[in-house]
């Protein structure tokens, strides 16, 4: 049996983006450390992310399969959910329901100096749809276990919304 604990200073830490992936620059030095496999966690997956100040991890998204939940370790920042703005600081819990883009939701560091860390918490449900209600993509997710660094493997298939084919395209 898997060990059923770890410390979170025995994590290790990858880049956000997948290796060889353009991530844009308002989300470059960000890192995920995933828990999850490293402690045989089977319908929930954990990940201790840290953010550089001035920057976000991930795009404005909703989901509408997975919740997730995020416990602030250290420093401070602004969750956005929806239109409205909270501001987060360490010891606080967050809660991202799973629903429409009214359910979007980001996390980004407002410090000027200091790292924004949190740690993860979501359902692992799979297929999963996915909205980007600031980019107008979507996207569906078929998750297929973790690579040999505990990084999730899925096949994605990522859209924008406006250039979706009709049902009958083809037919």
């Amino acid at each position: 049996m898997t060990r059923p604990i770890i410390n979170l200073d025995a994590l290790q830490s990858f880049p956000i983006g997948a290796p060889g992936s353009a991530v844009p620059a308002k989300f470059q030095g960000a890192t995920v450390a995933p828990i999850s496999p490293r402690i045989g966690a089977q319908k929930l997956g954990y990940n201790l992310t840290e953010v550089p100040p001035g920057k976000a991890a991930f795009p404005c998204h909703n989901h509408h399969a997975n919740e997730e939940m995020f416990f602030i370790l250290s420093g401070e920042g602004e969750l956005r959910i929806g239109d409205q703005r909270y501001p987060v600081r360490a010891n606080d819990v967050v809660a991202c329901p799973a629903g429409g883009i009214e359910t979007a939701h980001q996390l980004r560091n407002t410090s000027a100096t200091e790292s924004l860390r949190y740690l993860s918490v979501a359902t692992a449900i799979s297929p999963d749809y996915v909205q980007y209600p600031d980019s107008g993509k979507s996207g569906a997710a078929v998750y297929l276990g973790r690579d040999e660094n505990g990084r999730p493997k899925a096949i994605r298939l990522i859209n924008r919304e406006a250039a979706n084919l009709d049902y009958w395209d083809g037919e």
